[in-house]
């Protein structure tokens, strides 16, 4: 009942800026937190920035000062400004929503979308 489809992806050069979209849609009471994962050749999958419905962030140490995070409410959407990009931020990038389904029920449940692929040249 929930789909996150996100957009932005590229090919960039070290040092260029790339801006990520997630789109949210479907049935739901709220989405209470969206973040951005990424996982690169080899690598586990790794947390990038997460957001709740009040606009409290919290960032990976590896791209704080470089990444932003934000979320419009009122659209069901997160981004994510990725700035200063590196060779190491080569990955692919997924959208992650805890979401709530039930006015009564206060759980959450996660939704991921399927990625997509960044990848910064030197």
């Amino acid at each position: 009942q929930v789909q996150l489809v996100e957009s932005g992806g590229g090919l960039v050069q070290a040092g260029g800026s790339l801006r990520l979209s997630c789109a949210a849609s479907g049935s739901f009471f709220s989405i209470n937190v969206m973040g951005w994962y990424r996982q690169a050749p080899g690598k586990e999958r790794d947390l990038v920035a997460i957001i709740t419905n009040a606009g409290s962030a919290n960032y990976a140490d590896s791209v704080k000062g470089r990444f932003t995070i934000s979320r419009d409410n009122a659209k069901n959407m997160v981004y994510l400004q990725m700035n200063s990009l590196e060779p190491e931020d080569t990955a692919v990038y997924v959208c992650n929503a805890a979401v709530r389904s039930s006015l009564i029920r206060r759980t959450t449940q996660d939704y991921w979308g399927q990625g997509t692929q960044v990848t910064v040249s030197s």
